[in-house]
């Protein structure tokens, strides 16, 4: 089994905190998610997360106007540069002081950074023949506070700043005779936003408070002069002057002084005048609360201006006359950032408290997408049988299903009134089955979305695990506070059976797929086996020394892997309850101290365990995760680490250093224990007992853990529920060069030379020999259909589970449909009987093409549906003109084309409707 899994998407968080960007196409909006950035595509409906992590939260971040170049700023000012082309990061800076604001100049040559009550100007990367990216050109002063907005004249000559001391300054970017810098009053509060017009000096200012100034210059963006050094003067004439008269001298002086008052009274200054100020409050009503502005953004070309509140309402405004067009209200949380795409018909909306991305088309009133993550923790999470999907649950009572190749959720449940603690998906993966601690267990419908099931327990009871047999006919929940595990019926929705036996909360349920005996794990230090269907008692009971958290079964259902509290990991056999193996885990999940502890990382990491565990597709091998930063994969027959993996770096989460920062350390303890937000001058401490930290507090640090882990079906991806969301870690077979019994004889020419003539079975053995994507594409496009049952035949059978997985792999992107779905058919055919001998080793291949044959039929369907629709629309529609104009024969010759002006219309919007599906 390969193990080169990588970092592949993230989902469950969309948003953050810092300013959204959209790319130069109009197309795609840039998100920052905590120490990562996600390119959330509008056009193909997809998400992607760049491989690329920062040390801390971003909070500001910047796109060049060719959109090859990212920079993105953490919440310590460290700047990092990412190429968009590669996903790379080419190269970091430090700023040492947080940043509110980057952005580059229109024509891409310099861009300008906000550093306390400074405004810093650098040289574009790559704009000059220098070794270091970020050359600082000039850094400009005059603020009396924290600058937070910059905005770019069209021609990158010039830029305004605004700032927290209430004022508005422009600058020149370049040295100018009538323009060094000019400040601007107006406002009682901090300048939340400033915008110039376009192609123009003129701006507008909003503040804090909602308002908003007009601002208009009597000199045009053309009319900035570049500034000259005045003449130099020799200095040896003018010592023979002072010693031939002093008298003259000073008569010069006089002149000079004269000549100089008058250069400067002649001299044009810029000069601005306030044409307009307005207030929010007539906009919102006079009745309205008062609520803080927030954000806001302006298009220049068609002088639209958004702005956003802390209370979720946003407003449309006409400018300048300050029209109001359109208002809106999206949630009850602050509105962090706005901005609008290239066109300007679309607005992106980034709220950080309930972590949501809005993009929103104002001409039409529509959600482009609409996405929210996990307002808590995501605690369970479970993958469909095809893979395709991925279910889960959060502690804030919703389910969401997410599609694994968009990245995007389509369905959320909010039926739940309290944390989600096990999710799972029918053998038809149309049905999802949720437990929780509000006392219920519910059945949803993936084809009609809506809670058709709801089991509950003769008293109440909060369920903590959860499990359905392989049927989907049998529910199986454990308690939290009672000590039992409730049988339910599918169908019926009636419960079967109350099992009683544990002394202590139930932690885990898992039923075995090749029999119907479910294992339930409890903190009474006990395994208990149970035959649903035969006895009512347990079937076997296994002792341990410690709690039991978790546990899986192998796929074939003979083996179970248990992890306990003291951090080990043990095998057993199912038929004779005997202990076939264990491993000893702790060391494996790191130390790791938090701000607030008093003992050191190693006493610490004597109260860590594995919560969760899941087999691989082949059952070789075991995942396991638990309350730390590390996912860790065991072979199962060694018992011994094959990889760990480290699924965040962001220094903003707790839990993720071993030592204390000494910086943070003072005479009386840690410079974490202040609250700097706390008005009373009272230490906020954590609560002792608290699992996820204590959310009364202030200042809250969430700490860094992962609730579960689970491999994808197909054995290609597996995904971890941590404290960033859903992290899909997926092999990339493209960037690796893997061959397979390579000799020195085996060259792509070679390949080549064998299929010219015609020799199709062994070019296609040599090119999956040297194991290189295209070229087995390029050998397998060009077998002939009517070879393909000759070609199937002389293969070995370890060639056909080879060209099957690669069959099954382009199904999902090839154009290709009925030429691969032959040479399924005719694998499939021909070698039957051999394959299903080895079922159960190439479970996760047939999962594999299973799910993308489903796809694509789904796909297909779809399209084939709605030209079906919308030729028997033209049907109907012809033939009741036809029938009108028989009535009316008048006008028969009119209606005749009118009909033929409808049709071509409608088959034209039909021909473009399936192009883009």
């Amino acid at each position: 089994m390969k193990f080169s899994y990588r970092f592949s998407n993230l989902l469950g968080t969309v948003y953050r905190k810092g300013n959204l960007i959209f790319s130069p196409d109009g197309n795609s909006v840039i998100s920052p998610v905590g120490n990562r950035i996600t390119v959330f595509d509008l056009k193909n409906n997809k998400s992607e997360t760049l491989p690329v992590e920062s040390r801390l939260n971003i909070t500001a971040a910047a796109l060049s106007p060719d959109a090859n170049l990212l920079i993105a700023v953490n919440e310590e000012g460290e700047a990092i540069l990412i190429s968009l082309v590669s996903k790379t990061v080419l190269h970091s800076y430090h700023f040492h002081r947080p940043v509110h604001a980057i952005k580059f100049s229109p024509d891409g040559r310099k861009f300008a950074v906000t550093k306390e009550n400074n405004v810093l100007v650098f040289h574009a990367p790559g704009k000059t023949m220098e070794f270091n990216p970020f050359v600082l050109e000039r850094t400009f002063f005059g603020a009396y506070d924290e600058t937070v907005c910059i905005d770019w004249t069209t021609n990158s000559k010039a830029f305004l700043v605004g700032s927290k001391d209430m004022n508005t300054r422009v600058y020149g970017a370049e040295r100018f005779a009538n323009l060094v810098v000019y400040s601007l009053g107006g406002h009682s509060n901090s300048i939340v936003a400033a915008f110039f017009e376009e192609e123009s000096l003129d701006m507008i200012s909003i503040s804090e408070n909602g308002q908003l100034c007009v601002w208009e210059c009597d000199t045009d963006l053309d009319g900035l002069r570049p500034y000259q050094a005045p003449p130099q003067v020799d200095s040896s004439s003018e010592e023979e002057e002072m010693e031939e008269s002093k008298g003259k001298q000073k008569k010069k002086k006089k002149e000079q002084e004269v000549a100089t008052q008058d250069a400067e009274k002649t001299e044009d200054k810029i000069l601005y005048k306030r044409l307009a100020k307005h207030n929010y409050k007539e906009a919102r009503g006079e009745g309205a609360a008062y609520a803080k502005l927030t954000s806001a953004a302006y298009h220049k070309r068609t002088h639209i201006l958004c702005s956003g509140f802390e209370d979720g309402a946003f407003f449309l405004h006409e400018m300048p006359d300050f029209n109001l067009i359109h208002s809106l209200s999206i949630s009850d949380q602050s509105i962090i950032s706005i901005e609008f795409n290239k066109p300007g018909d679309w607005i992106a909306l980034g709220c950080a408290g309930l972590g949501q991305l809005l993009v929103w088309e104002w001409q039409s009133e529509s959600y482009i997408l609409k996405q929210q993550g996990h307002f808590n923790n995501m605690s369970c999470l479970a993958y469909s049988p095809d893979g395709q999907y991925i279910a889960t649950g959060g502690d804030d009572g919703k389910v969401k299903v997410w599609n694994t190749s968009s990245g995007l959720c389509f369905v959320t449940f909010n039926e739940h009134l309290g944390g989600i603690s096990g999710v799972a998906f029918s053998q038809s993966g149309q049905v999802v089955v949720t437990a929780s601690l509000d006392g219920t267990v519910r059945a949803f419908d993936l084809n009609r979305y809506r809670n058709f099931r709801t089991f509950t327990s003769p008293r109440p009871v909060q369920f903590s695990s959860l499990a359905l047999d392989s049927s989907g006919e049998i529910v199986c929940a454990g308690g939290l506070d009672v000590f039992e595990i409730f049988v339910w019926s599918m169908k019926t929705g009636r419960l079967l059976e109350v099992l009683a036996g544990h002394e202590g909360p139930i932690s885990s349920l898992a039923f075995s797929t090749g029999h119907a005996i479910l294992a339930s794990t409890s903190w009474d230090k006990t395994v208990k086996l149970w035959d649903i269907f035969e006895s009512k008692g347990s079937r076997e009971t296994i002792l341990l020394g410690s709690d039991v958290l978790g546990l899986a079964y192998r796929p074939d259902g003979a083996e179970l892997a248990v992890s306990t509290l003291n951090g080990h990991i043990s095998f057993w056999d199912v038929h004779s309850a005997v202990q076939t193996g264990s491993i000893e885990g702790r060391p494996d999940l790191g130390y790791s101290r938090k701000e607030l502890d008093k003992i050191t990382a190693k006493k610490s990491a004597g109260g860590k365990a594995f919560t969760s565990l899941c087999y691989t597709a082949d059952g070789q091998c075991i995942l396991a995760a638990g309350r730390s930063k590390n996912v860790c994969i065991y072979s199962v027959a060694d018992q011994i680490l094959i990889r760990k993996f480290e699924i965040s770096c962001n220094l903003s989460f707790d839990g993720m250093e071993e030592y204390l920062d000494r910086r943070k350390m003072t005479e009386w303890g840690s410079l974490a224990l202040v609250d700097e937000a706390a008005e009373d001058g009272k230490t906020s401490i954590a609560l002792p007992g608290v699992k996820k930290g204590d959310m009364s507090s202030r200042h809250w640090k969430p700490e860094v853990l992962v609730s579960c882990v689970r491999f994808s079906p197909t054995g290609r991806a597996w995904a971890a529920t941590s404290t960033e969301g859903l992290l899909i870690y997926s092999l990339d077979h493209n960037l690796i060069f893997d061959p397979f019994d390579l000799e020195m004889d085996i060259t792509p020419e070679n390949v080549r030379r064998t299929l010219a003539r015609k020799e199709y079975t062994t070019s296609l053995m040599l090119s999956f020999r040297l194991n290189e994507h295209r070229l087995i594409q390029e050998v397998v496009e060009q077998v002939p259909v009517g070879d393909l049952d000759f070609v199937c035949q002389s293969l070995p059978d370890l060639y056909i589970e080879k060209l099957l997985g690669f069959v099954g792999g382009m199904m999902e992107t090839s154009r290709h449909v009925e030429f691969y779905l032959l040479w399924c058919q005719k694998l499939l055919m021909l070698n039957g009987p051999k394959l299903k001998q080895k079922s159960q080793s190439i479970l996760a291949l047939l999962r594999t093409l299973q799910k993308n044959i489903t796809k694509r039929s789904e796909e297909l369907g779809s399209i084939c549906d709605h030209n079906q629709y919308i030729l028997q629309y033209l049907l109907n529609l012809g033939q009741a003109k036809r029938k009108r104009g028989d009535t009316d024969p008048e006008h028969q010759e009119d209606t005749e084309q009118e009909s033929v002006a409808d049709d071509s219309d409608l088959m034209q919007s039909s021909d473009s409707e399936s192009v883009m599906t």
